[in-house]
């Protein structure tokens, strides 16, 4: 009969055992399951003779721009937020990888000086104090969660201020550029409509033109000078803005020399919503406050359970009173298990837990969220792209039609089957359709730029991403 007993308590060993390791460990993480489409829907499709798909983590490279890719690399190399970005993830990784020295055993040295009040003695105790806290009922993977966390934020953090950089030093480029090819056609319409009020003025000496012809001429001169105006003051602006993002005080004087405009050329997006999971930092960052918010909960469930460790205890005293003597010491020591109960607090660290678990449920559904504001920011930027870079060719077709236009009229007159004010006027019309391609094409440009940081700046191959590997940008002195 005691023998069977003992079988039957011997089977109850291994469910124990797995019932303890169960309220040891961690609560699994809950599932995410991003709604994502099964594709991109304002996605172009393939075509015959298209090019490939320029490499996504040097997007920018699609616009075969050797000056702007000089500008990208430096501006990686010496922007101060990419900087302070990269600073703060290297304290959260020093702080990830101690985070669990808090469960290692402590050690602590003490000393005091202990009289008598009839001052017959006066003793000097020297004392160790050693505690080991078992880091159980999942706060250890609490802890490890919640420093893991962190450091995914900041991983995030610096993705976040390179796809920003990057796309910010892109649009200021293709800005730049577009501005100051806008001051070369404003300065050409300028140039035509002086030549017009002159050749006017001739007319009106020989009273062949009304006098409000010339007066509108001349108004037409001066609005033309104001609107220079406008593309030299974004010129200033923009060329200071961009020493800003490279990290220095002044603009270099070669971005002050107009240049040609960047031009997107074909391209197709090859990519799936699954690679948006991988570059988007706002959603890193979603993530890695789930991973937080799961880790506050299992500290949180931790804490309703009682704290058991093992601490131990080494007091030497020595009595200094005795000055004639020769000196005797006393040791004391201890050893044993510390419990730690929670009880008239009991129930406000059950009312954070449960906090706790409405928090981690929060956290995945702003986790969803941000991946739906991924996929409609990328649906919309792809649909802006497509249609801007309908609205750019439109644009070039008809800038080519007026200048066969100009050409036609410079032959007639040359001919004197036209005037020279219709030759000019045909000039300031093709121009004006220059300004509007240019302005097309910045748009379909900086669509592209939209696109990119959408899906978070394209993704960063194993050697650059910080989650992973921890290289970032050089620290700043």
């Amino acid at each position: 009969m005691a023998r069977r007993r003992c079988l039957r308590s011997l089977r109850l060993w291994p469910a124990l055992a797995a019932a303890l390791l169960a309220a040891c460990t961690a609560l699994p993480l809950p599932e995410l399951k991003p709604p994502l489409p099964p594709a991109w829907r304002n996605a172009p499709g393939p075509s015959a003779g298209q090019p490939p798909a320029p490499d996504l983590h040097d997007w920018w490279r699609a616009f075969d721009d050797p000056q702007l890719a000089a500008l990208v690399d430096r501006a990686l190399a010496g922007n101060l937020d990419l900087a302070q970005a990269a600073e703060r993830f290297r304290a959260s990784r020093l702080l990830e990888r101690h985070a669990m020295d808090k469960y290692r055993p402590e050690l602590k040295a003490d000393t005091n000086d202990v009289i008598n009040p009839d001052t017959t003695a006066s003793y000097f105790i020297v004392g160790f104090d050693a505690l080991w806290e078992l880091p159980l009922f999942g706060a250890a993977g609490g802890t490890h969660r919640i420093a893991r966390g962190d450091l995914d934020a900041a991983a995030a953090d610096v993705r976040s201020a390179r796809v920003s950089l990057v796309a910010e030093v892109v649009r200021c480029w293709i800005e730049l550029r577009s501005a100051q090819r806008q001051e070369q056609l404003l300065a050409a319409i300028r140039d035509a409509d002086a030549r017009r009020l002159q050749l006017l003025q001739v007319r009106g000496k020989l009273q062949l033109a009304a006098p409000e012809a010339l007066a509108a001429a001349e108004a037409r001169l001066a609005q033309d000078e104001g609107a220079l105006s406008a593309p030299r003051q974004a010129i200033n602006a923009i060329a200071q803005q961009l020493a800003v993002l490279l990290g220095q005080a002044e603009p270099d004087p070669a971005w002050l020399q107009p240049g040609a405009q960047p031009r997107l050329g074909p391209w197709k997006l090859a990519s799936v919503p699954a690679d948006l999971l991988r570059t988007q930092p706002r959603i890193a960052q979603a993530e890695a406050d789930v991973l937080r918010a799961a880790g506050e909960l299992d500290i949180s469930r931790a804490e309703i359970l009682p704290h058991i460790g093992i601490g131990t205890s080494l007091q030497w005293s020595v009595n200094i009173a005795r000055n004639h003597r020769a000196r005797t010491g006393e040791g004391i020591f201890s050893l044993g298990p510390v419990i730690d109960i929670p009880l008239f607090d009991w129930g406000q660290r059950v009312a954070r837990k449960h906090a706790n678990d409405h928090q981690l449920r929060a956290a995945v559904l702003a986790y969803r969220q941000a991946v739906l504001q991924g996929v409609a920011e990328t649906e919309t930027a792809l649909g802006d792209l497509h249609q801007l870079g309908l609205r750019e060719t439109a644009a070039k077709q008809a800038a080519d039609a007026l200048g066969r236009g100009v050409a036609a009229v410079r032959e007639r007159a040359t001919l004197k089957l036209a005037s020279g004010l219709d030759v000019q006027d045909n000039l300031v019309e093709q121009q004006r359709a220059e300004l509007e391609l240019v302005s097309a094409r910045a748009a379909h440009d900086l669509a592209y730029v939209a696109l990119y940081k959408a899906l978070g700046g394209a993704p960063l191959p194993p050697g650059d991403d910080p989650a992973t590997t921890g290289q970032l940008p050089r620290s700043t002195p």
